[in-house]
């Protein structure tokens, strides 16, 4: 009986190109190779290792990864030029499967105002570019840079052209943010009914963050039936960023149920790979980042804390250990409620009775209205110096000031 067929979008990694443009955000070659050994454990698809034409620093750091890193395909990006493809060709010598990501752009602004070329020009520069890239790669990937600004008609015949002259994988930009979930999904859609030729190559996307929907867009772009996604550990990338990994796989991961699709991404890798990014950069990441955030599963409201305490599903969709975390964390604050100091207590061995709890746990509001979170050995105090007070003892000083005998 054969196996079933699984339905799997390949993730492309460009942490270390767009990533890397961040302001910010540049690695030298070490720190690179460390990065793309961290995204090889993570099990990413492909890795973007940078852009050799761009600099001699850049073109190195390519050498060097197709040189180190064995297991995902190693990606270069290229101007959809000669001396740029067989730059990037070059440096990705040594890689065991190399590809090409050509670009250029296909925008009317694009074409009128950076490029100075006329439809017919792209055309032709997108034949004669792909045609000699299928000679070198053992892929050939071509971006229609500004496709999400792009008309149409124009895109459907360019990404036919670029199919013909050789590209596996067509990748579509919204390069600069500028899609809605709605409209993206409808360019792909196009793509699929108007090219004739397009089950000749997988369909790519690849979406900027400008207006906070990099990872929607993505999602849509799947559901339309794209079968790639560019996107960064922790988003990072020119301007807002880019399709943040983490948030992009677990949602397919933990809304298998609608999506029906896989990754090949060992997300238990996700909060390390995250924190790796951060320490090379000093990039941090916000409390509330969504998946790996220091406050993703953590509580502190009361209703949520006794909530979880009946039962984790009540307020996580998803387990702090399928994606790197030690475990959920009950924060004791402000919001929190009788059930999370009780539990608290309960955790470490305070047995107390009513009308000792009742004085804790006043005692507890009294300085979280002092400080937004209170100190472990804070804690501590208060209940030692209730279960076992001092006698004797005028304490004169501080919320939980107790008198004397």
């Amino acid at each position: 009986m054969s196996a079933p067929v699984v339905d799997r979008v390949i993730i492309f990694d460009t942490t270390l190109r767009d990533g890397e443009q961040s302001p910010g955000a540049s690695m030298n070659i070490d720190e690179k190779l460390q990065m793309a050994e961290v995204l090889a454990l993570l099990k990413v698809d492909v890795i973007e290792c940078g852009f050799p034409a761009s600099s001699d620093g850049d073109f190195a750091a390519v050498k060097a990864i197709s040189e180190a890193i064995d297991g995902p395909t190693l990606a270069a990006l290229s101007r959809c030029r000669r001396d740029d493809i067989v730059r990037t060709h070059t440096a990705l010598r040594a890689a065991k499967r190399c590809r090409a990501h050509i670009f250029l752009a296909t925008s009317e602004i694009h074409r009128t105002y950076k490029l100075k070329m006329d439809k017919g020009q792209v055309i032709a520069c997108v034949r004669e570019g792909l045609a000699l890239a299928r000679n070198l790669f053992d892929e050939v990937e071509f971006s229609a840079e500004d496709a999400a600004r792009t008309e149409p008609d124009f895109l459907a015949e360019v990404v036919y052209e670029a199919i013909e002259a050789g590209a596996t994988i067509i990748n579509i930009p919204d390069t600069v943010g500028y899609a809605v979930p709605q409209q993206f999904g409808a360019i792909i859609r196009n793509l699929k009914t108007k090219v004739s030729n397009i089950d000749k190559a997988e369909l790519s996307v690849h979406c900027h963050n400008d207006l906070g929907l990099a990872v929607a867009n993505s999602l849509a772009a799947i559901e339309a039936g794209a079968r790639q996604v560019e996107c960064t550990i922790n988003g990072i990338g020119e301007r807002a960023g880019n399709c943040s990994l983490e948030e992009l796989v677990m949602a397919l991961k933990t809304r298998h149920d609608f999506y029906g699709v896989e990754t090949g991404i060992d997300t238990p890798q996700l909060v390390y790979a995250s924190s790796m990014l951060t320490r090379i950069t000093g990039l941090t990441v916000p409390r509330n980042k969504a998946v790996v955030g220091a406050n993703a599963f953590a509580h502190e409201a009361g209703i949520h804390q006794h909530g979880m305490l009946m039962h984790p599903s009540t307020y996580e969709i998803m387990r702090p250990e399928d994606v790197g975390r030690a475990g959920t964390s009950m924060i004791l604050g402000k919001h929190s409620g009788r059930h999370a100091f009780s539990y608290w207590l309960e955790v470490n061995d305070f047995n107390c009775t009513e009308s000792q709890f009742e004085e804790a746990f006043h005692a507890f509001k009294r300085l979280c209205d002092q400080k937004k979170e209170p100190a472990e050995d804070e804690l501590l105090a208060i209940i030692s110096d209730i279960l076992h007070p001092a006698p004797h003892v005028l304490m004169t000083n501080g919320p939980f000031a107790r008198r004397g005998m």
